[in-house]
């Protein structure tokens, strides 16, 4: 996850001075490493991507002197929503809920939604009458904090809105808040229910997993994050083509034009980045040149 200031004067002015003071990247030959450089394929300056993870202590964040350089070189930010925009959090409220009137009763058993409520109140503080129509999904995560090893949790996007708007730069969203719900409505209410109850009567297991790749991304070790998730009980291989590979082709084709007239810096998801239907590789296969950056 808005907008193109177009006084010719003052663009051709920024565009001269881009172009005088291009920063010379450092490049590395191994894969470990969540910051990429986007060049060749007729682009006039290079494009970045950059794998975020949602939620972090916010002591282990930590973004390097060349991630804020390929900010600072960018003309805009791109992430998965706007972040900058204060209706997306509106829209994502509006937009949590099941269509169809449908509720969490009607998911569950009537001992596994009294199991469900149970935890809700006695682990996350949290009543169920103010969440019996949300997706499952949503509600999954509700149990990230809980996973956490600190008390501050953060995400990585919020530093680095911190940094775009020091920088003044425009962020923009790859998708909106609409469209990702729609994503959810595609998924059967039933099988996200089945896959919440999952996490919670499995939460020690779940937990280990998650601190496991929270180290795996702390060391930038994409093509690890992969195979785990692959791996992991807990993956959504059966919906990996809606949560992860069909997204990620939307977005090569919103890219192909976005980087012809502008360099932008794209922060997503670490995990769409890796793989063979990951950002990477299909940006290769349009014929762009995609080099991981160093990044410590």
């Amino acid at each position: 996850m808005k907008y193109i200031i177009v006084i010719i004067l003052i663009g051709f002015g920024i565009a001269g001075c881009h172009a005088q003071q291009e920063h010379s990247f450092i490049k590395q030959k191994k894969n470990n490493t969540l910051l990429w450089q986007v060049s060749g394929n007729g682009l006039k300056h290079p494009s970045f991507l950059f794998g975020t993870f949602h939620l972090l202590c916010k002591d282990d964040i930590h973004l390097s002197e060349q991630l804020k350089e390929a900010i600072k070189e960018s003309n805009e930010m791109y992430m998965e929503l706007d972040m900058d925009d204060p209706s997306t959090l509106l829209s994502g409220m509006l937009y949590m809920n099941m269509k169809d009137g449908k509720k969490l009763s009607d998911l569950y058993t009537p001992e596994e939604y009294k199991k469900l409520q149970a935890y809700f109140i006695d682990s996350l503080n949290t009543p169920m009458m103010l969440l019996q129509r949300a997706k499952p999904y949503f509600l999954v995560a509700l149990l990230y904090p809980k996973m956490m090893n600190c008390e501050s949790p953060s995400g990585v996007e919020e530093e680095l809105l911190k940094i775009a708007k020091e920088d003044k730069k425009e962020i923009k969203g790859l998708e909106t808040m609409q469209f990702q719900a729609s994503v959810f409505d595609s998924i059967p209410y039933e099988w996200q229910a089945k896959e919440l109850l999952k996490n919670i009567d499995s939460f020690s297991v779940y937990k280990n997993e998650f601190d496991e790749m929270i180290h795996l991304y702390k060391n930038q070790e994409l093509d690890s994050m992969q195979s785990m998730v692959g791996a992991s009980e807990f993956g959504s291989d059966k919906y990996e083509d809606l949560l992860l590979n069909d997204r990620n082709k939307k977005w090569v084709k919103e890219l192909n034009e976005i980087m012809k007239t502008e360099s932008v810096f794209v922060a997503v998801g670490a995990g769409h980045l890796g793989g063979n239907n990951g950002l990477i590789n299909l940006l290769r296969k349009e014929g762009y040149i995609v080099e991981p950056l160093f990044n410590k």
